[in-house]
């Protein structure tokens, strides 16, 4: 190749990489693997924007609920009113209640330290299913935040593979045979990491958003268990 040909050959060639292009011209394998990858992506995408808005939703419906639970005059009227909607505070008061009264009617006797355990471990159960329902959603996250890098490596490590296998059948090691298909091999990883950086970050805020929703739930139960032991030292 004569020196005019190279600077031909080099004013032709891009500036900066395309990633588009790298798709187009990547084995049909790592392709498959991109697509995958881009789809698990926008999954999570899906699900951070959804679950944050559930969260604080979340968050506002028990804090104005727990509000109007201690003021009111009447625990009764207030969740009739209010416990067919979504409110997890208000299940967790309704599980507690409904012990509560199936302990207390019919005028028998009254075992209050089995009582009180009952109570205990209903509003506790109650906590637990909440958080294990927000919590379900996440496991994709944690999925695409474990295995996302390893599928990009799976795609680098066929693409390196065909390069090598191009060097074979070209009988030709220069830079400019396998350049190419290592640059759209490592582009699987790159997308690997795009998926897997966001679904590790918003797994580990999400759980702890979670965990402080279950504690104020705990801290919620708790309190009403106390109203509930104070009212059976009267019975």
């Amino acid at each position: 190749m004569t020196q005019l040909e190279i600077l031909a050959a080099a004013g032709a060639a891009p500036g900066r990489l395309n990633p588009v292009q790298l798709f187009l011209d990547a084995d049909i394998v790592v392709q498959a693997v991109m697509i995958g990858l881009l789809l698990a992506s926008v999954w999570t995408w899906m699900i951070i924007v959804s679950f944050s808005l559930r969260m604080g939703a979340v968050r506002r419906r028990c804090r104005d609920y727990e509000d109007d639970f201690w003021q009111a005059e009447n625990f009764d009227a207030l969740m009739k009113e209010r416990g067919k909607k979504d409110i997890a505070s208000a299940r967790v008061a309704a599980a507690g209640m409904r012990e509560w009264r199936h302990s207390t009617k019919g005028g028998r006797v009254i075992d209050r330290d089995g009582l009180r355990q009952r109570l205990a471990a209903t509003m506790e159960s109650q906590v637990s299913a909440e958080a294990d329902e927000l919590s379900n959603r996440l496991n994709f996250l944690a999925t695409v935040g474990s295995v996302a890098p390893f599928v990009g490596l799976f795609g680098t490590v066929w693409g390196i593979m065909n390069s090598f296998f191009q060097i074979g059948q070209q009988q030709n090691s220069s830079l400019a045979v396998v350049a190419p298909g290592i640059s759209e091999a490592l582009f699987a990883t790159a997308i690997g990491l795009f998926a897997a950086i966001p679904a590790v970050i918003a797994y580990n805020r999400f759980s702890h958003s979670v965990n402080g929703l279950e504690g104020r739930l705990q801290r919620f139960a708790d309190r009403l268990h106390g109203s509930l032991s104070r009212e059976l030292e009267t019975l």
